[in-house]
């Protein structure tokens, strides 16, 4: 009987010492948001925008009106300097996007991506400069196969795997990146789509490859996860440079820990100078195409 006084002595007083806090979340200005790459064989893009407030509404007028324009935005590939120029797409329902990428008014000094060569990017805009480099890696790790095999027991019979054969070159800090591309759609990254070869340095192995994701769209599951028989499967493998291997691998964490509030606070590792946020990209990439059978 006496215990049981104590604990309710000892409830009475924690819901006693109970104290209402509010908290006074702090707004901070917009900052520049730079999403640039630049891939073998093509020309570079640079998507700016401005940072948008962690609690405030989201829709698709308040991120068509978040794109930074008239923005002077160059990219050098140490033979050349080049102004990239700003273009519109259309993205539908009225809404437009907008990159900058080669001027094709001015292409006597306009390039596209080469493997092995580093690139700087420099942009002015709004009174303020910031800068960036990065490098096409050579292409060290690659495939040599790609086919489909058949799910799971308790998956639709007509769904299909993917499956790859990877070759590792000896030597740790090879990094990469992957991308699918289903039929006619884009390519688009893996949910985990960044890997290091800490486990797999030097080796040649085979692996299942996860369909890309979109992620304005909720997350596939169930046998969405899965190709279908007669796809047109497109896998691209990329390699990358340590700088943009710890910008996405850091990006996705954070992204996926998003809603959870035991998930662990991290930051994202950009490299644009000046206190912008995002990343300036290389990617140095192969393509392989298969079908579904």
């Amino acid at each position: 009987m006496k215990q049981y006084i104590i604990l309710a002595c000892f409830a009475v007083l924690l819901f006693s010492c109970e104290k209402n806090i509010d908290f006074n979340l702090k707004t901070s200005e917009p900052v520049l948001v730079v999403d640039a790459q630049i891939e073998n064989g093509q020309a570079p893009t640079v998507v700016l925008s401005k940072s948008l407030d962690y609690f405030g509404a989201i829709n698709p007028q308040i991120l068509a009106n978040s794109f930074i324009h008239n923005a002077e935005v160059t990219m050098s590939n140490g033979t050349n300097t080049h102004l990239l120029k700003e273009y519109s797409v259309p993205a539908g329902n009225g809404f437009t996007l907008y990159y900058y990428s080669n001027d094709s008014l001015n292409l006597p000094s306009s390039f596209v991506g080469e493997f092995g060569k580093q690139y700087s990017l420099t942009i002015k805009s709004e009174g303020k400069t910031y800068t960036s480099v990065t490098n096409i890696p050579m292409l060290t790790k690659i495939f040599d196969s790609l086919w489909t095999k058949k799910p799971p027991a308790n998956v639709d019979t007509s769904k299909r795997v993917l499956m790859t054969r990877a070759i590792d070159p000896p030597g740790l800090g090879n990094y990469i990146r992957y991308f699918t591309k289903k039929n006619s759609e884009r390519f688009l990254p893996g949910y985990n789509s960044v890997f290091n070869d800490d486990v797999v340095d030097g080796t040649t192995y085979q692996g299942q490859v996860d369909q890309g994701v979109d992620r304005n769209l909720p997350f596939p599951t169930g046998d969405d996860r899965f190709f279908s028989r007669g796809d047109t499967i497109s896998f691209k493998l990329s390699n990358i440079n340590k700088a943009t291997y710890n910008f996405w691998n850091t990006w996705e964490f954070n992204q996926q820990g998003i809603g959870n509030p035991f998930s662990q606070p991290g930051k994202v590792l950009g490299n644009i100078s000046n206190g912008a946020l995002g990343a300036f990209c290389g990617y140095a990439s192969m393509v392989g195409t298969v079908i579904a059978q």
